[in-house]
């Protein structure tokens, strides 16, 4: 069981975390003015302090208004079902590839959940990949991750 106060403070604690990096990072880049005009750090700091004053307003609505329980058993099956293929998708990545791991995850997706044949589970995982590549790879020019299987193949 998941409480609305664990998973509001999860939740301020990470978009936090995100917040204060924004803001120390920019500080490399210089704040404020110089004789040429804004520093380039400038609009990434306020952003930064934005999104951390927002994660603190975010922990202390969660902790004064906690609700009861707010995942069960269900709904955290279902949240699993989503996120851990997509964390498997992207661990493959580094060992297979961009495209043949979209494709195994567009497949995996379609035929695990049952929503349709296994062969449009394959057309659409091949289909899946091959606009990837061709979008990226040949359109756009930008190299997609080949992975270790790839260096292997030559590629």
């Amino acid at each position: 069981m998941v409480s609305g106060r664990s998973l509001e403070s999860a939740t301020a604690l990470i978009t936090g975390a995100f917040g204060a990096a924004v803001a120390v990072s920019s500080l490399d880049n210089g704040i404020g003015w110089s004789a040429a005009g804004v520093e380039s750090g400038t609009f990434p700091f306020i952003v930064g302090l934005v999104i951390l004053a927002g994660s603190v307003f975010n922990l202390v609505q969660g902790w004064l208004h906690a609700r009861a329980v707010v995942l069960g058993p269900s709904e955290l099956r279902r949240i699993a079902l989503l996120f851990v293929p997509a964390a498997v998708f992207v661990g493959i990545i580094p060992l297979i590839g961009m495209c043949p791991a979209a494709a195994l995850y567009v497949f995996g997706a379609l035929a695990w959940n049952k929503r349709g044949s296994l062969l449009v589970a394959a057309l659409a995982a091949i289909g899946s990949a091959l606009a990837l590549y061709l979008i990226f790879e040949k359109t756009f020019q930008i190299s997609l991750p080949r992975g270790v299987l790839g260096a292997l193949m030559g590629f």
